[in-house]
């Protein structure tokens, strides 16, 4: 790994460096989420506690790396973690609470499927959690700040991306293997001339159709 790379990560891990000096902490879990915007599809919490030594080459904000860099990423991520959990909150539930909502039920979930209990729980911007009574820190733009994060992110957005290039099959009107349900020119053109599928958030697409 080149010098530049190491002190990239050690920059990312500078704050949990600063928490694991607490001898209270021993596991962080990072927790981020993707598909909060998207008008189809489910909106997914990736949960990672990775070992306190990790230093993964390329861990970074998902969406600062490539589709085929984040899936060999996301492979070295769920070999090397202690643990990692997923929460996937579909878009009828979306719809019927909220995407915001959807997003912090999908993060308990995602929190109640980690087989290790963290001592502390670091999270992108979220508050007002339901964190199964795990302390957790809200970081703003937390992914490309912190390396747990980052490393959920890329394990949020890869869960979600498989997720859309299999409705792709089903529904391959819409393009979402391309798109991956976001508002892209060709999706909502897609929307206009087919209507919505049973995949589509019917409160996002009310300007679309």
């Amino acid at each position: 790994m080149k010098e530049k790379e190491i002190e990239r990560l050690n920059l990312l891990k500078l704050e949990e460096n600063k928490l694991y000096e607490n001898e209270k902490i021993n596991t962080i879990c990072g927790i981020d989420e993707a598909g909060r915007g998207p008008l189809a599809g489910p909106v997914v919490v990736g949960a990672v506690i990775m070992p306190q030594d990790s230093m993964i080459e390329g861990v970074n904000d998902s969406k600062k790396i490539s589709e085929k860099k984040r899936e060999k990423i996301y492979e070295q991520i769920i070999e090397e973690a202690i643990c990692y959990s997923v929460g996937i909150v579909d878009q009828r539930k979306i719809d019927e609470i909220n995407i915001l909502n959807a997003t912090k039920l999908g993060l308990k979930i995602a929190v109640e499927g980690l087989k290790t209990r963290p001592d502390v729980i670091l999270v992108d911007a979220l508050t007002n959690l339901n964190t199964c009574g795990i302390p957790y820190i809200s970081v703003v733009k937390g992914d490309a700040k912190n390396y747990s994060i980052a490393a959920a992110s890329i394990v949020a957005k890869v869960t979600r991306d498989r997720i859309m290039r299999e409705f792709d099959e089903a529904y391959p009107v819409y393009g979402f293997a391309k798109h991956k349900g976001y508002g892209t020119v060709a999706h909502i053109q897609a929307l206009k001339e087919n209507g919505p599928c049973s995949l589509h958030r019917r409160s996002f697409i009310k300007n679309f159709i």
